[in-house]
């Protein structure tokens, strides 16, 4: 069986990148074909047969510019002589043309973001650096209305959808109108997992890349208004505005490593989740350490969270809201253990094995209609 893994990008470490690891670990002689590739950011593909578009020689610093030559490349890409295709895309990577004995899956971590779930969020901040984000807006603006009819053609290629939470699912039925499959995203619960004596815990953390729309100014300010201690891990285009926001209680890391990012949450009496993900892996790698979470009622946090046993949720991206979670939160005692048990339903081994049996499935139902 010939398999091909596809993905939008490869030029940093995050969730998406997390599932094409996972893929390449399934189907190790499966090539990998991506518009751009930088080594020197990502260092988990060295054994790995990676395939680029032309994009290439393009800096992969341009990544947010190119979403319509992304669109281009792709739909000039033509894996038809795979058996199976698997795509990871939140972009245009879905949009590779497959020919009619190719069985194309696509794990789609959601509509396209900058055309669909948060438009008006890029618009406002692109993130782009300083003096380029009057082009970013105005690029958005002139290439949205075309790229969303380019956008749910791609969403037709795929021959089943896969996705990572019940929100995302939703999400896909409301934008594409295509039934997902949700399978979650896969998590290293064991790089967590506490072993041997438990250390104290104290304060609250919030992590994760630093971008208006992770909304940890709601983190910093309730914390800071209460006085409790928080731990702000992480850097990104919102570090500065967000580093004025803290009070004396407030500690920013940038570059903290595996190790460190354990022992932070093994040490944390909880974890912030401000922002409606997709998902939110982060949320889970905390709970895998024990740590109970504060999170923002909508996005990914529906499947994982179990009020008041893993942690609790708070219904408004409000300081007060979040205020108001945070003072029932310390009054509450959690078991440490369960939540992190709880996590374990989220980790790589479970996400290998599901993902497997859905694509034999796959391959089932289509010699079944051959």
């Amino acid at each position: 069986m010939k398999v091909a893994i596809v993905c939008d990008w490869l030029t940093g470490i995050g969730g998406a990148e997390r599932v094409v690891y996972e893929l390449h670990k399934l189907y190790p002689k499966a090539p990998i074909y991506t518009s751009q590739y930088d080594p020197g950011s990502i260092d988990w593909f060295e054994d790995a047969d990676i395939r680029t578009t032309w994009l290439q020689t393009l800096p992969a610093g341009l990544k947010k510019f190119l979403p319509t030559l992304r669109a281009f490349a792709f739909s000039r890409l033509d894996l038809s002589e795979y058996d199976v295709v698997i795509s990871s895309s939140s972009a245009e990577a879905k949009g590779i043309k497959t020919g009619p004995k190719t069985i194309h899956i696509c794990y789609m971590h959601s509509p396209t973001h900058y055309y669909w779930i948060r438009t008006q969020e890029y618009l406002q901040h692109p993130g782009f650096p300083r003096g380029f984000n009057w082009l970013a807006k105005l690029g958005l603006k002139l290439m949205i209305g075309p790229m969303k009819s380019w956008d749910k053609q791609a969403a037709k290629h795929p021959d089943y959808i896969v996705t990572n939470s019940s929100y995302s699912k939703e999400n896909i039925k409301k934008v594409y109108k295509r039934e997902a499959a949700v399978i979650y995203p896969p998590v290293d619960t064991e790089r967590f997992k506490i072993k041997g004596t438990p250390p104290l815990r104290h304060g609250l953390v919030v992590a994760g890349r630093q971008t208006p729309y992770k909304r940890f100014d709601l983190a910093i300010e309730a914390c800071k208004e209460l006085k409790v201690p928080l731990v702000v891990i992480g850097d990104g285009p919102d570090h500065k505005r967000l580093e004025k926001l803290g009070g004396r209680s407030t500690t920013y890391l940038t570059n903290v490593n595996d190790h460190d990012m354990a022992l932070h949450f093994q040490s944390s009496i909880g974890f912030i989740m401000p922002n409606a993900d997709d998902f939110g892996i982060v949320a889970v790698e905390a709970m895998s350490a024990g740590t109970p979470v504060i999170a923002y009622s909508k996005g990914g946090s529906q499947d994982y969270m179990i009020p008041n046993k893993t942690g609790l949720l708070f219904e408004r991206q409000t300081i007060k809201s979040l205020t108001t979670a945070i003072e029932k939160f310390m009054n509450r005692n959690f078991n440490h253990e369960a939540i992190s048990e709880h996590a374990s339903n989220y980790s790589t081994d479970k996400f290998r094995k599901n993902f497997k049996q859905f694509v034999n499935d796959c391959i089932q139902e289509n010699k079944s209609k051959s």
